[in-house]
Formats: structure tokens, C-alpha cells, sequence
């Protein structure tokens, strides 16, 4: 063993709310940089807390488990946690009065010039992470956290195993990484020179003409799996559109850059995994792997505009519920005529909050179609923040901003949804009508969150990747899910009804 002037370790940490505020824990883990084993784990329930102060205070217990290991070590702390990173390290700003002493206490356990920062994805901090949840379960039970209890050092070695090993096919439709794994491991059985690209030209994986409407539906392309977890911290958003159904907003103190819109279709795009090139069997393709049977497609239209619209203002499920504007009826009767044109849609799936009914039944009424009400597809609620311009939200609430940008698992102010939150809702309710609508064509109305969000977890792109799609009042976008996981994002963004 080396000795500890000279000696490295890695601190991992995480803290979570159940509630944000509400009951929270902290996990934080000391490893050895080159073999991975763990050194010490640290773990606690805090009782009522936010996020944040949850991840600090595992900072803190990381950092002290390591000076009491090596106190002259130098520290490679690696968080999920964007805010806690970019305060540390110097680059942000601390305002919040909860973490400023937190954030002092950490930088006193060792000198500066001894600890570096470094964000990872949530599922590479997945210790720490487990830890923290140990933590909340025992304070749930009315007791701490005890080292004698926990897995998490099992479970953590058990995942490093697994990731050296091919990828299990299995997983939900619309989740990328399970389809890709089950498409490359069919492909691996065959043999000869055929590519699955070559044997089928034709397949795309997104797309933003109208030629790749729903109704020749391309097949989908073998994806790389594992590209990104499904709740990481976002990173520094590059869009401009701060309406709050778009959830883009760009972190203080500068203001965010202004991309053209028909740069942000190829944006989503490129969050995506190339085709992967894989040998298949002379004559066979893709018939001898995943079931490719036709997929369900949904063809995702978000509302027309309300009179908040054109303001950029915040208007998910918690606010007004305000009713389409004059702009916006037209707009319902343009893609109507557009959809009736098309005569694929069989069903018609509606948010419940009027903008999406009122859309609805406008294509309905051209269709002769009936509308089901779907709750999962509702937009977020932004808490306190419904009804305010982005401007306004960063001048009453400069620290929960802050958070919410730097963190998938913050709420807005005022009980509100994060974006984690909504992702699982979303994902279930995916699922849930993937499975009853195999092999038909279904319009779902809903909002921007829902619909980017649909499209993030079909391309396995990471959260940031919502600040980074353009998605216009009354646009029209599609994704196929098959029934072996994979999915086809095939248009995003369609306004040419509108023109």
C-alpha cells in the first residue's frame, strides 16, 4: 500500500428527498482508484430536507470518511449532482442560506488544492445512490442507518460483473438500450457479409419530413446501448425557449444562446447512436432476430397555442388550465385537416387539461373518431411558478431556479414536478398504451414535456437533451415502438400543416 501523502482515493456521494422537501438520507462511499474496492461507506437519515442539502451533507460525510482513512490523501469526489459539482468547484454561485454552511464545511475537510470535482451520470453513482436510499428506508422504520444492514457494496460489485458481460434483452418498449441490445444480439448469430444496413436501406431513426410519416414505417436502427442513465443532472442548457411547457431555461449568469430552429431537430438527432453495423445471416436480415411485427405508432401532437403561449410562460397541470386562443383554434383546425388528409390515425388520446381536449376533439370531429382522456400524458406541474415568464421565476425564486436547472430530480418552488418525476410517469404511461395499441396508429395530444420526453427515451438520450428540441404549438411529431424494445423516432417537429 501506498502511503497516504502519496495516496489517492475517490469519494462517491448522493442524497435524496422523498418530497422534496420531505423525509431525506445521504450515502457517501471511499474507493480505491485502481482496484474499485470499497474503502469506507457513510450513511444517514437527516429527517426533512431537500435534495440538495441531502447531497451536500453526503459530501461532507464522504470527505471526512476519506481524512479519517488518509488524511493527507488527495480526493476525486465524482456526484450526480450538476449543482453540487459546479458550487464546489467554484463555478457557481452559492445563494441558498441551507447550503452556504454546508458547502463551507466541505471545502474545510481538506485544502482545496487536494479535492477535485467531477460529475458522472446517476447510474455510474449508483452506491452512493443506494446507500442514500438505505438511509431513507431505516428512517422510515424510525431507526439509522446501520453498516451491518447494507448491500450496497454487493450490489455495486454485482453491476461492475454485469457490465463486463453482453447486455440482457429485456426492458419496455421505447427504452433504447434493451432494444438495441436484443437487435445486436440477434445479429451477432448470423453470419456472411450483409450488413443490417445494407440488407435494409431504407431504415431510419429520426427524421423531420413529412416523408417519414407513419404508414410506411422504416425499421429501426440497432442503437449503442448503455449511452446515457435515465435521470442524469442536466447540464448547462443551450436553447432559448423559456416556456415552461418546453422546459428550457438557461442557468444565471449568463443568458442562453438563441439556436435557429431548424438546427434543433438535427440536435435531437444527434443525441442519438449511430446504426450499428453487425453480420446477419445470407438471406435472413432482420427476420431471424427481433420480433418485428408492426409496431405501435404514436403520432405526438402538442396543443395549440393559448393565450400564454406567445408570452413564454410557464403553463403545465398545476395553473389556469387555459382554453386554446383564436391563434390556436385555427391551428387545431389546420392539423386536423392535415391528420384527416393522412387517414391513418385509428385512436385519438387526449391530456386531460382543456388546450389538449379542445385539440382533440377538433381532429376527432374530422376523423369521426372518439377521444379517451389519458392522465399520464398531463404536462408538468411547475408549482408556484404557473402563469410567470422565466424572468419573473428567477427573480422571486433565484435558488430554486438554480436548483431545477441543475438537477433532473429538483422540483419548481411550491410542491411542483421534477423532471425525473414526469419521465416515470411518462414512461409508464408509454408502456401502458404500447402494449394495447400494438400495430395500430394512435394521435396522442399532450404537451412539450411529454412529447420530448417520449422522444429522449426512445433516441436513450440524457435529460439535458430536452433543452435541445424545437417543438412548436400544433407541431407533429411520431415514434414506433416495437414489441421487442426497440423504438423509431420518425418526425419531430412538423409545422408544414401550418404554412
Amino acid at each position: 500500500m501506498t502511503s497516504s501523502s502519496s495516496r489517492e482515493v475517490i469519494v462517491e456521494a448522493d442524497g435524496g428527498s422523498r418530497g422534496n422537501p420531505g423525509p431525506a438520507g445521504y450515502g457517501a462511499v471511499v474507493l480505491d482508484p485502481v482496484t474499485g474496492e470499497t474503502l469506507a461507506e457513510a450513511a444517514e437519515y437527516i429527517g426533512v430536507a431537500t435534495n440538495n442539502v441531502a447531497e451536500y451533507k453526503g459530501l461532507v460525510a464522504g470527505l471526512k470518511a476519506a481524512r479519517s482513512l488518509f488524511p493527507d490523501a488527495t480526493v476525486h469526489v465524482r456526484m450526480d449532482s450538476k449543482l453540487v459539482v459546479e458550487q464546489m468547484s467554484g463555478r457557481w454561485k452559492i445563494k441558498h442560506p441551507d447550503m452556504k454552511p454546508l458547502a463551507a464545511e466541505a471545502g474545510r475537510v481538506f485544502p482545496a488544492g487536494r479535492v477535485r470535482y467531477e460529475w458522472i451520470p446517476r447510474e455510474r453513482n449508483k452506491h452512493a445512490d443506494r446507500l442514500a436510499n438505505e438511509a431513507m428506508d431505516a428512517g422510515k422504520q424510525g431507526r439509522q442507518w446501520e453498516p451491518s444492514d447494507s448491500t450496497a457494496a454487493l450490489d455495486a460489485a454485482a453491476a461492475r460483473n454485469a457490465a463486463t458481460l453482453p447486455p440482457a434483452p429485456s426492458g419496455p418498449p421505447g427504452d433504447a438500450t434493451a432494444g438495441a441490445a436484443r437487435a445486436r444480439a440477434a445479429l451477432a448469430t448470423g453470419s456472411g457479409s450483409t450488413t443490417a444496413a445494407s440488407a435494409d436501406p431504407g431504415r431510419t431513426g429520426t427524421g423531420t419530413s413529412s416523408g417519414a410519416w407513419p404508414g410506411s414505417v422504416a425499421r429501426p436502427a440497432a442503437q449503442d446501448d448503455g449511452l446515457f442513465a435515465a435521470e442524469e443532472a442536466l447540464t448547462t442548457p443551450a436553447s432559448g425557449d423559456f416556456e415552461a411547457e418546453a422546459g428550457a431555461a438557461a442557468p444565471a449568469p449568463a443568458p442562453a444562446a438563441q439556436p435557429a430552429p431548424a438546427a434543433s431537430a438535427q440536435s435531437a438527432s444527434a443525441s442519438a447512436a449511430p446504426a450499428q453495423s453487425a453480420p446477419a445471416a445470407p438471406g435472413q436480415g432482420w427476420s431471424a432476430g427481433p420480433d418485428m411485427s408492426a409496431p405501435a405508432t404514436f403520432v405526438l401532437l402538442r396543443h395549440g397555442e393559448t393565450a400564454l403561449t406567445p408570452e413564454k410562460r410557464f403553463s403545465g397541470s398545476g395553473g389556469t388550465d387555459p382554453e386554446l386562443s383564436a391563434a390556436g383554434l385555427r391551428q387545431a383546425e389546420a392539423v386536423a385537416e392535415a391528420l384527416a388528409a393522412r387517414g391513418t390515425i385509428q385512436e385519438i388520446v387526449s391530456s386531460p387539461l382543456t388546450r389538449c381536449r379542445q385539440t382533440a376533439a377538433a381532429v376527432a370531429a374530422r376523423l369521426g373518431l372518439d377521444v379517451r382522456v389519458e392522465q399520464g400524458l398531463r404536462e408538468t406541474d411547475f408549482g408556484a411558478w404557473e402563469g410567470l415568464t422565466f424572468g419573473e421565476v428567477r427573480e422571486r425564486y433565484p435558488e430554486d431556479l438554480d436548483a431545477w436547472l441543475g438537477s433532473p430530480k429538483a422540483a419548481p418552488t411550491g410542491g411542483g414536478e421534477s423532471f425525473a418525476t414526469v419521465a416515470r410517469r411518462v414512461a409508464a404511461t408509454r408502456d401502458r398504451l404500447s402494449a394495447a395499441h400494438a400495430g395500430r396508429t394512435v394521435l396522442l395530444v399532450t404537451h412539450v414535456t411529454p412529447i420530448k420526453t417520449l422522444i429522449r427515451l426512445a433516441l436513450g438520450a440524457p435529460p439535458e437533451s430536452l433543452f435541445r428540441m424545437e417543438l412548436s404549438a400544433a407541431s407533429i411529431s411520431a415514434v414506433a415502438y416495437y414489441a421487442d424494445g426497440n423504438a423509431s423516432v420518425q418526425l419531430l417537429n412538423d409545422t408544414s400543416h401550418l404554412r
